[in-house]
């Protein structure tokens, strides 16, 4: 998982499985370690994490004991019960990442593998991805991890459409977590992009409204297809406004969520000193008293200073998140109960029909 994310994802995974799980007190950086009493099926679930991997420990001093027959056979035992989750082609090239990957040792084991297997060896990236490490509580043996999917859990399969610099799926679930979904929320996400947040949001559960806007008419356009593959189409309101300047009704909404533009992909510097105070005024004057917040961006210095200076929103926390080489922050925010937000009545379109899709410009 993104590092940064790891006790929004335990809460998920304690959340999710209850009594099934057992959390460890030592796991690498960006990752979650447990133990799981359930079938491995219900792990694809999670949303909040990258990928979910099949850990298992030898008792070996060295990588070159799981050649042995006792050690191999566990070892392909492992592999095959990965393999059992998905449909018979969907596992094709077998990739094994450890310190010395391309030792003779390291060869020949993935060779090994392959052949038991009938996968081919991967040059490159694999879809059977297996790695190789020291335990990281400093004990003997090795540690041994095969991915349970082909490719990460993060690349959602509602995704038919992208968009350069979209927000990654597992970020995007962790920023829904943190707002504390409610079924009677009215939620809003300026900029809405490709959907993303939208669609994650739907994942979790129902909502009262979900509403996005974005200027950009190819992006509503690939909001819309992606809010279609995922079956929500009916249940989001899509619409051609700037986010500075919304018809939404003053202290209508429960909770924002925004991933905002940063000037690496999108917009430059320059444009986000005029749009970040903008926009989070416009955020501040259409949130409830008591709304929640979140909002991502690489703009670090600049959210800052706009948040530290707002009335009208208390910063409860930041996240730092690493994934990429980028450090983004997610700033948590709850709307003040008391503020002085002038309040404007405006008229806005309500939910669309039953029966309709999502909602014009």
């Amino acid at each position: 998982m993104p590092r940064g994310l790891e006790a929004v994802a335990a809460d998920e995974v304690e959340e999710r499985f209850g009594a099934r799980v057992r959390l460890h007190d030592v796991a690498p950086p960006g990752a979650v370690a447990f133990d799981f009493g359930g079938p491995l099926e219900e792990l694809l679930a999670l949303r909040t994490v990258l990928a979910v991997y099949l850990c298992r420990r030898y008792p070996v001093p060295r990588p070159k004991a799981l050649l042995g027959h006792q050690h191999f056979r566990e070892l392909l035992a492992q592999v095959n019960a990965v393999q059992r989750l998905m449909p018979p082609a969907a596992f094709r090239l077998l990739a094994l990442s450890a310190a010395g990957a391309h030792t003779p040792v390291m060869e020949r084991l993935k060779d090994e593998l392959a052949a038991a297997t009938g996968l081919a060896v991967a040059s490159h990236e694999g879809d059977l991805q297996i790695r190789l490490r020291r335990p990281v509580d400093g004990r003997p043996g090795w540690d041994v991890l095969v991915r349970l999917t082909p490719r990460p859990l993060s690349a959602r399969p509602w995704r038919v459409c992208h968009l350069e610099g979209g927000l990654n799926a597992a970020i995007a679930a962790a920023m829904v977590c943190l707002t504390r979904p409610r079924a009677d929320d009215v939620i809003f996400n300026p900029g809405c992009g490709s959907g993303t947040l939208l669609v994650e949001r739907l994942a979790v559960g129902p909502a009262r409204r979900a509403i996005g806007c974005d200027t950009d008419p190819q992006a509503l356009a690939c909001a819309r297809r992606n809010v279609e593959a995922a079956g929500v189409a009916a249940h989001v309101e899509l619409y051609s406004w700037d986010a500075r300047a919304t018809p939404l009704p003053s202290a209508s909404v429960d909770v924002i969520c925004a991933d905002l533009p940063f000037g690496h992909l999108v917009g430059s510097h320059e444009e986000n000193v005029e749009l970040y105070p903008a926009l989070v005024d416009e955020a501040a004057r259409v949130a409830k008293p008591g709304a929640r917040a979140a909002f991502i961006t690489h703009e670090v210095r600049l959210m800052e200073d706009v948040m530290a200076h707002h009335p009208i929103w208390e910063l409860r926390h930041v996240v730092r998140v690493t994934q990429g080489g980028l450090h983004p922050r997610i700033f948590v925010a709850v709307r003040r109960c008391k503020s002085p937000v002038t309040q404007r009545d405006v008229h806005v379109p309500g939910p669309p029909p039953q029966s309709g899709r999502s909602a014009g410009e």
